[in-house]
């Protein structure tokens, strides 16, 4: 004890705070609540990540980093891009401060927090899933269950005809290979706005704040 008070004596004349700072559990997560209307053709990357801060600010935050959850392939000599790596570190948070996971790792794991409830758009609302008319929880991201880049990205976001995009279930529930996935249940039967909802999405995707 005799050691400790002098201790808090020097902190106390520099000035160092000893009191915790607030976690910041402002929105950093959301699917889109509108796609880009052409389909898969989201402007590349950049358009998407655009598309991200501009419903962002739309909802009245501002002051962050935006990025789509979306892969890209290996095409004219560039390298593949993946999901996860372009989301930096986490925690993630909902319009709702609910935090929907603690890292990239947790995010990618079982134990994050994504579901239907807390999978929600960028104003909170709920999006719709299967069994909601229209259904809309097809979400696209080009990417395996781990977050890395597959073929399946409408030529990397690009095209709104042919090709396909891999998507995730934002209610992990319905068809394809692995039907409970948030980003890698199956592939859309096409890029077009047309098909991308025939296959029970609206071309919507999610966006993290780095």
């Amino acid at each position: 004890m005799k050691r400790i008070a002098p201790l808090l004596a020097a902190i106390a004349l520099t000035g160092i705070s000893t009191t915790a700072l607030p976690q910041d559990n402002s929105l950093s997560f959301f699917i889109t609540s509108v796609g880009s209307g052409d389909g898969a053709n989201l402007g590349g990357l950049e358009g998407a990540d655009a598309h991200c801060a501009v419903l962002a600010e739309e909802a009245g935050v501002t002051g962050k980093t935006w990025r789509a959850y979306l892969s890209a392939h290996a095409a004219n000599g560039n390298p593949a891009v993946n999901a996860r790596d372009r989301i930096g570190d986490g925690p993630w948070y909902n319009a709702n401060g609910v935090q929907v996971a603690a890292s990239v790792d947790d995010l990618h794991s079982e134990n994050n927090r994504l579901s239907k409830e807390n999978s929600v758009d960028e104003n909170g609302n709920v999006v719709n899933g299967r069994g909601d008319t229209p259904n809309r929880h097809d979400i696209l991201t080009g990417s395996t269950e781990d977050g890395y880049a597959t073929d399946a990205t409408c030529n990397n976001w690009t095209s709104n005809g042919e090709g396909s995009a891999q998507v995730g279930h934002h209610d992990r529930t319905g068809g394809g290979a692995n039907p409970t996935s948030w980003n890698s249940a199956h592939g859309s039967r096409g890029c077009s706005q047309e098909n991308l909802v025939g296959t029970g999405g609206d071309g919507l995707f999610y966006c993290f704040a780095r």
